[in-house]
């Protein structure tokens, strides 16, 4: 017996449950920090009222904590679905989709909630590249980063066409230049700058650079089926004798 052969690679299933769970203790730990603040919108929220839950910042980080099983419960279905069907890669692409949706929506209804002066005080711009960066403070730099950091994770997985860390810049800060025109257009009350645009691109890029190991591998089995036009008869076969079995 070789004792020194290198074990073989954890099948793709086990990949995808370990990142489920590192997922789930994340957002565990976030909770566990964030509980005394989440804790004062619980009850409103519970109750199922507007004012006081989804429109806080607190509320809306409270609910998105809340749905996360369920937002894991679509990415299943999802994954059953296309594991069905005979779709390699069925959970990294179903946990890319219901990523980047439940990752990305609640920081872009935040990010659009209305001021105290919303409909009467018009748009303000600032334009001026790192000007606001001094005053957003660690807190504030830390949260522009996270906007758009699910997108950008998920996205180069999801998409083949994405998978390029500049691409994912430019998608980043095509997203955010968006949300920040839509606060002037609005008349929200906030500021729209130069900054806030420039620290979601480049939190979108640091996200796509950290999942890159995942979204080339899909790329790589995604160029490897272009090449082979028998690969979804093998695949059917695959799912019709796992089910058999």
């Amino acid at each position: 017996m070789n004792h020194d052969a290198s074990l073989p690679p954890p099948p793709r299933r086990t990949r995808g449950i370990l990142l489920l769970g590192l997922a789930v203790v994340g957002s565990a730990g976030v909770a566990f920090v964030l509980r005394k603040p989440l804790m004062m919108s619980a009850p409103t929220c519970m109750a199922g009222r507007w004012h006081g839950c989804y429109d806080t910042f607190n509320g809306v980080v409270l609910m998105t904590l809340v749905t996360l099983p369920l937002a894991v419960l679509v990415a299943w279905v999802l994954a059953r679905r296309r594991r069905a069907a005979g779709v390699p890669s069925a959970w990294r692409l179903s946990l890319a989709e219901v990523g980047m949706v439940h990752g990305t929506v609640p920081w872009v209804w935040m990010i659009l909630m209305p001021g105290a002066g919303a409909g009467v005080v018009p748009g303000r711009v600032s334009l001026v590249p790192l000007r606001d960066l001094v005053t957003m403070g660690p807190l504030g730099i830390a949260g522009n980063l996270l906007v758009f950091a699910s997108l950008g994770f998920f996205a180069p997985m999801r998409f083949a066409a994405l998978a390029s860390v500049p691409r994912v810049l430019a998608l980043g800060a095509g997203c955010s230049a968006l949300v920040e025109s839509a606060q002037y257009v609005l008349w929200l009350d906030r500021v729209s700058s130069v900054d806030d645009v420039l620290v979601n691109a480049a939190g979108a890029a640091l996200a796509a650079a950290a999942s890159r190991r995942w979204w080339r591998t899909a790329e790589r089995g995604r160029r490897r089926r272009g090449r082979d036009p028998h690969w979804r008869r093998r695949a059917e076969h695959t799912s019709a004798t796992g089910c058999a079995a």
